[in-house]
């Protein structure tokens, strides 16, 4: 069964410090359009420029998944991505007037609240969901962090963490589904070795914190200087460390909290894809840099999956349209009528064919001694079937003409050779209006994609 897509049925605001910067921020979630995914608006700079929450974006992965496109950056992307991502949200515009989220405390367990408070509703469009069919892994050598993502029936994460201390050793948690992330994840907070806060404080790169927002876990003897500089930091006039190894005002919500938060950190990470997953995920010893770089391939993969998949259709069965129909809609006539047969038409997609043989008049000139068809035409072709979508809005469309308007990110990725049958489909990109219709079109033979374009036509009535 199909699934909808999601958003938010009204804005909410949400204000705290950010951890880094230790500025006051305030950030509103706002509902976005069908296939607008994740993005971010920095409405305190000029322009208020959009950084979309895209792999390709990850500069940076220290102290957090850090975001930059064109110069503006977005810190710490992870907790908001990870809230979305466990409320089944697919398209949520952030507003935020600094370069980082508000820590709050230190989970997704806030921004959770803020986004069922904004009421997720149901749109029009179906999801698009990558279904893994094959074991994809990355590792990094030098750290030993692994992810493999494997088939599976819905998503799920595995994360196995090892410190190699004492205080926090092995631990592992697992998301069975993302129905479960609100009460099993979302609540788990991020987490510090104190050798760690040490250097932070030392170069003023955590202005932000304070005991409610990290859990600090123990790994070294605590000296008098380094208790001082901890009181100032975090505004405390006592701070002592409880049995369990952990800095005192902060009570554990499981004993395996640092493995459900780097689990929390991997879905928010992932969301960086761009698509659903229907996969399971095993991440050992997961961190920002390694669950990016495996982001980065996997976004790529799907690229490469969505532009080579190929639709199926069986060629021996009646055509919606054939030659005859085609030419009662389209005022185009041979040598330069380009397609043989509709084989399925809605009122937002259109698939047509064309036989490719010897006999084409282009071939007499392009090229006599190895013929392929022109690129142009095949962008032609798929103009063609684009006009059959739009005229078959119009009760009489033998009254008509299509006329191209533009054409954008034209692509040739094969040749086409006699003897080759092309099959075309064309999306709208954007309803129908004024007569104008704004596609994103494909072209396919031999199991591959031989072309693609974003093309825009426009019909106009006959004086």
């Amino acid at each position: 069964m199909s699934k909808k897509q999601k958003t938010i049925q009204k804005e909410v605001t949400l204000s705290g410090v950010g951890l880094h910067t230790g500025n006051e921020v305030t950030m509103v979630f706002k509902p976005a359009p069908e296939n607008h995914g994740f993005a971010f608006k920095r409405v305190d700079l000029e322009g208020e420029p959009i950084i979309e929450a895209k792999a390709d974006y990850v500069t940076n992965t220290q102290r957090g998944t850090n975001l930059e496109k064109n110069g503006v950056q977005i810190q710490t992307s992870e907790h908001v991505l990870a809230a979305a991502v466990g409320l089944d949200i697919d398209n949520l515009l952030i507003e935020i007037n600094a370069s980082e989220p508000p820590i709050m405390d230190g989970s997704s367990k806030f921004f959770i609240e803020a986004l069922e408070k904004a009421e997720i509703i149901e749109q029009e469009a179906e999801i698009e969901e990558y279904v893994v069919k094959e074991i994809i892994s990355y590792k990094d050598e030098v750290t030993g962090s692994e992810i493999i993502l494997m088939p599976s029936e819905e998503y799920q994460v595995t994360t196995m963490v090892d410190f190699g201390t004492k205080i926090l050793g092995t631990q592992n948690a697992t998301l069975n589904k993302i129905s479960d992330f609100k009460e099993e994840i979302s609540a788990a907070r991020t987490f510090s070795f104190l050798h760690e806060i040490e250097m932070l404080l030392e170069n003023d790169l955590i202005k932000g914190g304070d005991l409610n927002n990290a859990i600090v876990y123990v790994d070294k003897e605590l000296s008098e200087s380094t208790m001082e500089k901890l009181k100032k930091a975090f505004n405390k006039d006592n701070i002592t460390v409880k049995p369990n190894g952990v800095l005192d005002n902060l009570t554990l919500h499981w004993a395996n909290e640092a493995a459900r938060h780097k689990l929390l950190d991997v879905v928010g990470d992932l969301a960086l894809t761009g698509t659903r997953i229907k996969g399971k995920v095993i991440a050992n010893k997961p961190g920002h840099s390694v669950n990016t770089a495996f982001a980065k391939k996997l976004a790529k993969i799907i690229k490469k999956e969505k532009r080579n998949n190929v639709p199926s259709y069986d060629l021996n069965q009646p055509p919606l349209m054939d030659i005859h129909k085609i030419m009662d809609i389209l005022p185009h006539r041979p040598p330069f009528l380009l397609i043989d047969r509709i084989i399925e038409l809605s009122d937002k997609h259109v698939v047509g064919m064309k036989n490719v043989t010897m006999n084409e008049n282009f071939f007499v000139g392009h090229f006599p001694g190895a013929p392929v068809m022109p690129g142009v035409l095949q962008v032609e072709a798929m103009a063609q079937c684009g006009g059959v979508l739009v005229l078959n809005t119009v009760p009489d469309p033998e009254n008509y003409l299509t006329y191209f308007m533009k054409m954008d990110n034209v692509k040739f990725k094969q040749k086409v050779l006699p003897g080759d049958t092309l099959i075309f489909k064309a999306e709208l990109i954007a309803p129908i209006r004024r007569g104008i219709c704004h596609m994103q079109s494909y072209a396919y033979a031999n199991g591959k994609l031989v072309c693609e374009a974003e093309l825009m036509a426009q019909i106009s009535k006959v004086k």
